[in-house]
């Protein structure tokens, strides 16, 4: 089949990932919010959409997203570099924790039942949304980061729960880190790369290792669906300066607010379906 007629065959699946591809990419640049915490959802409701089970959308969503997440990642780890933004003695102590976690989560998504990762989402988008909602500018709990122990905790956990949800390491090392009296444009910057540690690892295991679910839409191997990796990383990258853009017309922190309500709501929903 060629290229022609499997688009043609497959016209409105297309046309979908690269709608999702163009809205993450405005998202990302207008609010700064990672791309795995936008795209997972939209892939969770649009592949049902097609025809897919919930069970099966959420895990072909999260190994999608850890896949766009992987050139997205290095092109932000270059633009935070120039800046001084990534902090690598931090990676240096974090990195083979972070890649142990993430190695663990991914593998244990080709495991376990789609519903799990769904109600894990929900509840990790529903704090990341109350987090945007009613942070302050002083949100420091620590005067600094706890010792080894406590360091070592904080990465691996950061790996595994990032890689079984399909995001990058910003949703939640940028407010633990935050909490902890490091800088946030530090904070920003290091997440860029901790997010290539999680889901180059991340994806390429649930590729390799997945299954694919009889009921995947088209351009599924393993947990990824490439139509959508291919629709949704290039749209994502050229779509990103609009939104930031479109930022320096209107008020950043209002709309922020109107993302946290509306990502509320998208948690609330899934867990809501996984229990109706």
């Amino acid at each position: 089949m060629s290229i022609i007629e499997f688009l043609s065959n497959h016209f409105s699946t297309f046309l979908s990932l690269v709608a999702t591809g163009m809205f993450a990419g405005v998202l990302a640049g207008l609010l700064g919010v990672g791309g795995g915490i936008v795209i997972v959802p939209i892939l969770f409701f649009l592949f049902q959409g097609f025809g897919v089970s919930p069970e099966s959308a959420m895990l072909i969503a999260t190994g999608t997203s850890l896949a766009t997440i992987i050139p997205t990642s290095i092109s932000s780890i270059f633009s935070h570099n120039k800046k001084g933004n990534v902090d690598f003695d931090l990676l240096k102590r974090w990195g083979i924790f972070i890649l142990t976690g993430a190695i663990a989560g991914s593998w244990l998504v080709t495991r376990v039942d789609g519903t799990w990762l769904t109600v894990l989402f929900a509840l990790i988008a529903m704090l990341s949304a109350l987090n945007m909602l009613f942070k302050t500018g002083k949100s420091a709990l620590f005067q600094q980061l706890p010792g080894s122990i406590g360091q070592t905790t904080m990465s691996t956990s950061i790996g595994f729960f990032s890689a079984m949800v399909g995001i990058g390491g910003g949703t939640i090392s940028v407010p633990l880190l935050t909490l902890c009296n490091y800088p946030t444009h530090k904070a920003v910057g290091t997440a860029a790369a901790i997010g290539l540690i999680i889901s180059l690892p991340g994806a390429l295991t649930m590729l390799a290792l997945g299954t694919t679910p009889a009921d995947a839409p088209a351009g599924t191997y393993g947990l990824i669906n490439f139509i959508g990796f291919i629709c949704i990383v290039p749209l994502t990258v050229l779509f990103a300066p609009v939104g930031a853009h479109i930022a320096t017309k209107l008020d950043a922190n209002k709309l922020k607010k109107v993302f946290s309500v509306v990502l509320l709501i998208t948690g609330l929903r899934m867990l809501a379906q996984t229990m109706l």
